[in-house]
């Protein structure tokens, strides 16, 4: 299997892009972000691309794939409508639209979160969003798209959040998740499972399209 992955630099794409790698199943990794992972391995390639609009230079490289994981993603905290819109729902669409005319087979996985508003009516604007992200994502014509809906997530095997103050968060309750992993375990999911969950999807598929943290821990 060969795999595209959006984000990796981020703390989700980092669990995603060491699944991928250690993975048997999967001989080719393209990475497309805005700067380089560090990762240096053998079945792995890079792209660095500025235009999350305007993917026309580098079609040539993204086609041949079997499935994209897009981990990409930005808090909306302290962000208007507008902005957040532009950032999570315009930038997506463009990665996808782009993927879904050159590899129509393709199986199509993106990381939204917990509480997304399918109805695109609710009181929370990030949830509105992502709603309208997903359904978006669903009507595009791949083989299949899935949508991740993680709750609280712990980073596991060196991944960190690229937010600071996430990142802080992430240092002092470190010794928590252990515990809230034992009295709580649907609540709580990892940077390994959601990785090997997306690999499986990817692999076998699943019979719904919108996974919530119960479905991602199970698979």
């Amino acid at each position: 299997m060969k795999v595209i992955i959006f984000g990796a630099t981020g703390m989700v794409g980092q669990g995603v892009l060491r699944e991928c790698l250690i993975d048997p199943d999967i001989d080719r990794v393209l990475v497309v972000g805005r700067s380089p992972t560090g990762v240096r391995e053998a079945k792995l390639i890079e792209i660095i691309h500025e235009d999350f609009l305007n993917y026309s230079a580098i079609e040539a490289q993204l086609t041949g794939y079997d499935a994209c994981f897009f981990c990409l993603g930005v808090s909306s905290i302290g962000m208007s409508e507008e902005r957040y819109r532009h950032l999570t729902h315009d930038l997506t669409l463009a990665a996808a639209t782009t993927l879904a005319r050159l590899n129509p087979q393709m199986v199509f996985t993106y990381v939204t979160g917990a509480g997304t508003d399918s109805t695109e009516q609710g009181s929370r604007m990030w949830a509105r969003v992502k709603g309208k992200t997903e359904n978006d994502l669903l009507k595009l014509p791949f083989k299949a798209a899935y949508m991740f809906r993680p709750g609280a997530i712990q980073p596991l095997h060196g991944a960190r959040s690229k937010t600071p103050w996430v990142q802080a968060v992430y240092a002092v309750s470190g010794p928590l998740w252990s515990v809230l992993r034992r009295i709580s375990p649907r609540l709580v999911t990892s940077t390994e499972q959601i990785g090997r969950a997306m690999i499986r999807v990817a692999r076998e598929g699943y019979p719904r399209r919108v996974l919530e943290m119960e479905d991602i821990n199970s698979l």
